[in-house]
C-alpha cells in the first residue's frame, strides 16, 4: 500500500469532460480507499463543519442519500433543497442562488436533469457566479455521478485493465415515465476512454444529443478503441462483457410533450434485457442499471436477480464516489489515502 495525497479544491465537477484522466483516477482511487474505511469502520473526518447545499428539481433515492450520508460520515453537513421550497419558484436568478449559497457553505451540488437545454445551462450559470465547487448530480446532458460508480464497479468486477471488453450501452422499454438522456450519455462519453469498446443501441426516436455522441467518437479515437452505434439490443449485447440497458426519452419531446416519448415508446416493448438477450454476451458478463429499474419492462426478474447482476453493489459505490467526489473539492487540505501498488 503507498499513502497519496490530492486535492482539487474549489473545482467544479459538472462534467466527466473536463476532468482529465488522471484526475478521474485519483477520484476512483479515493473513492476505493473511503470504502476501505467505511467497511472498517475507520473514522474519515476530512470535512468537520462543511457545508454542502443540495438542490434537487427531480426526485432521488441514490443521489440524495449518498451525499446525505457520506458528508455527514466526512464530518459535515448537508441541507436538502427542493425548487418549490426555494425563492427559485419565484424566479430567482442561478447567479443570486450561486452567490448566496456559496456565501453561506462550502459546495452547492444540483439535479436538474428533465428538460433538455435547461439543466446544464443553470448549474454552469450557478457555477460561474458560485465562490465554492458546484457539483452536478444529474443533468440533461451528463451523470457524472453515477458513471463515475459504474466505473468502480466495473472495474472491481472485472480488473482495471478494461481496454478489449465490450460494453453495451441499450435503451430499453418503460412504461413509468420519460426518463433523462443523460445516464447513457454520461457512459458514452467516459467509458471509452478507460479502454472499453462501447456499442450504443437505441431506437429511430430515442437517439443522443449531438455533443455527447460526438465526444463519445472523440474519446474513443484518442483512447485507439471503437465506438459504435446500431438499431437492435441483439448487435449491442452480441459478445458484450457489460450491459446497461435503460429507458429514456426522446429528444425532442422531453421538454414540451415527455407523454408523447411513452407513447412512441409502445411499439418497442421488446426491448428488454431478458435471458434471451444475455445469452448473447459472454459467459460471465455483468448487467448493471442505474436504478430504479421498470422491473417486467426493461429487464426481468430472472436478469436482475441473476449472480449477473451487480445492481446493488453499483448503487453502494454511490455513496463511495460521492464522497470523493466532495472530499476532494471541499478539503482545505490535501487528502491522504492508500492505494495498492
Amino acid at each position: 500500500m503507498t499513502t497519496k495525497h490530492a486535492l482539487f479544491k474549489g473545482k467544479d465537477y459538472i462534467s466527466t469532460e473536463e476532468w482529465a484522466d488522471s484526475e478521474i483516477e485519483t477520484l476512483l482511487e479515493v473513492a476505493g480507499d473511503l470504502k476501505h474505511k467505511f467497511k472498517n469502520r475507520i473514522p474519515h473526518r476530512h470535512l468537520p463543519d462543511k457545508t454542502i447545499f443540495l438542490m434537487f428539481f427531480d426526485k432521488s433515492t441514490r443521489t440524495r442519500n449518498s451525499f446525505e450520508a457520506g458528508i455527514t460520515q466526512l464530518g459535515g453537513h448537508a441541507h436538502f433543497l427542493t425548487a418549490d421550497v426555494m425563492q427559485v419558484s419565484h424566479g430567482e436568478s442561478p447567479k443570486d442562488t450561486g452567490i448566496i449559497l456559496s456565501s453561506y457553505g462550502h459546495a452547492i451540488a444540483i439535479r436538474h436533469d428533465l428538460v433538455p437545454g435547461e439543466g446544464n445551462t443553470y448549474i454552469r450559470e450557478v457555477a460561474k457566479w458560485a465562490s465554492a465547487p458546484v457539483i452536478n448530480m444529474q443533468c440533461d446532458v451528463d451523470h457524472p455521478c453515477q458513471t463515475l460508480a459504474d466505473l468502480m464497479t466495473i472495474r472491481e468486477k472485472l480488473g482495471k485493465n478494461l481496454r478489449g471488453r465490450k460494453l453495451a450501452v441499450s435503451w430499453a422499454y418503460a412504461p413509468s415515465y420519460a426518463k433523462p438522456l443523460s445516464v447513457p450519455q454520461g457512459l458514452i462519453m467516459l467509458m471509452p476512454r478507460f479502454g472499453m469498446d462501447v456499442v450504443l443501441a437505441n431506437p429511430p426516436e430515442y437517439g443522443l444529443m449531438p455533443e455527447t455522441l460526438a465526444a463519445a467518437r472523440k474519446n474513443a479515437a484518442a483512447a485507439r478503441v471503437k465506438f459504435e452505434v446500431v438499431d437492435n439490443m441483439d448487435d449491442a449485447f452480441r459478445d458484450a462483457d457489460i450491459v446497461i440497458p435503460k429507458s429514456w426519452g426522446c429528444l425532442d419531446t422531453m421538454g414540451t410533450n415527455p407523454q408523447e416519448s411513452l407513447r412512441i415508446a409502445k411499439q418497442y416493448r421488446h426491448w428488454i434485457c431478458d435471458d434471451a438477450k444475455m445469452k448473447l454476451t459472454k459467459s460471465d458478463s455483468i448487467y448493471m442499471h442505474p436504478l430504479p429499474a421498470d422491473r417486467g419492462n426493461e429487464v426481468t426478474d430472472e436478469i436482475i436477480d441473476s449472480p449477473r447482476s451487480v445492481v446493488f453493489d453499483e448503487a453502494e459505490n454511490r455513496l463511495h464516489t460521492a464522497k470523493a467526489i466532495m472530499a476532494l473539492t471541499m478539503a482545505d487540505e490535501p487528502v491522504p489515502y492508500e492505494v495498492e501498488e
